[in-house]
């Protein structure tokens, strides 16, 4: 079933219709603010993916994933770790299915992310500390009972419809010139950027992470998938020390850039969207905005994705 014609341009347009089925359309909203913030006469426009369907953009990886499972991977039953937005994808695919949903959360997660997926039908385990350790026990289950694992980032299939992103981006501005996209695992990254290069080698992608858990620019550093010793960020939903293994080389050959950026920033950023664009978007989706002012282009038009919007209040 793995790598089934995953990542392909061919994959990418058969999973943009796909996910029609349970998406919102969330089209580029302009902004006059964060555009004087990267200033340089760029022009700035968000993706708001923390209006999309269960808050976040992650419904679309997770829904295609499942919608290309067999009777029988679906008869075990699916299982995932997660910080909370693939949780509530999963979650909400998976009763879309009829099928049975495992997920394994942080004890970190916030209330509004584990509260949202049991109401989704799923049966929810919180365990560890950070992801990976949720992670490791969400394998060690599926080993154990049979489940069928639906990784968060590290599975073709969950990449190729986070990618769908992109070609939404481009169906609406097919001028983009660059696109920055947040960066845990680098699912979304993978999926965004991979597509790019086939539609439009020359437009740039920017992936950020946060300073505390910034495991794929030192994996990039290495020239392979590195593990950090910890992370500490107050982007929870990015709060990852490993990147995918098995994406690592899309993502190696792909982006162009990999920026970094400090929780203080993210703080300022969450107020400036709340008064700019009266929008809520948490830590993980702000990543973008906030890399903004380390820009050195000019005249460029330039997409942010805003990659979800539920966090405690």
């Amino acid at each position: 079933m793995e790598n089934r014609d995953y990542l392909t341009l061919k994959a990418f347009e058969k999973a943009a219709e796909k996910v029609k089925e349970v998406t919102l359309d969330t089209k580029l909203i302009y902004s006059d603010y964060f555009s004087a913030v990267a200033g340089n006469g760029n022009k700035v426009y968000l993706k708001p993916e923390n209006m999309q369907r269960t808050g976040a953009y992650k419904i679309r990886g997770a829904y295609y994933r499942i919608s290309r499972m067999s009777d029988e991977e679906r008869a075990k039953g699916v299982i995932t770790a997660s910080a909370g937005n693939h949780a509530q994808g999963v979650a909400y695919a998976a009763k879309t299915y009829g099928v049975k949903a495992v997920i394994v959360m942080p004890t970190t997660t916030p209330l509004i992310k584990v509260n949202r997926t049991k109401a989704l039908g799923a049966e929810v385990i919180l365990h560890g500390d950070i992801y990976d350790e949720a992670c490791e026990k969400a394998m060690e289950l599926a080993a154990a009972e049979g489940y069928t694992l639906v990784h968060p980032f590290d599975d073709e299939g969950v990449a190729t419809g986070q990618g769908t992103i992109a070609w939404e981006i481009f169906k609406e501005q097919p001028l983009t010139d660059m696109i920055l996209v947040p960066v845990g695992g680098g699912g979304l990254a993978t999926g965004v950027a991979t597509l790019t290069k086939l539609l439009h080698p020359d437009t740039e992608v920017v992936a950020v992470e946060p300073e505390g858990a910034a495991c794929l620019k030192a994996s990039i550093e290495a020239g392979r998938a590195v593990t950090l010793p910890s992370v500490s960020t107050i982007a929870d939903g990015t709060a990852v020390k490993t990147p995918g293994e098995k994406i690592f080389p899309y993502l190696k050959e792909n982006l162009d850039t990999v920026l970094t950026v400090p929780d203080e920033d993210l703080v300022a950023s969450f107020l400036d969207m709340v008064e700019n664009h009266k929008m809520v978007v948490e830590n993980s989706g702000l990543l973008t905005v906030a890399a903004l002012k380390q820009l050195k282009c000019r005249n460029k038009k330039i997409v942010c994705i805003l990659s979800g919007g539920n966090m405690d209040v």
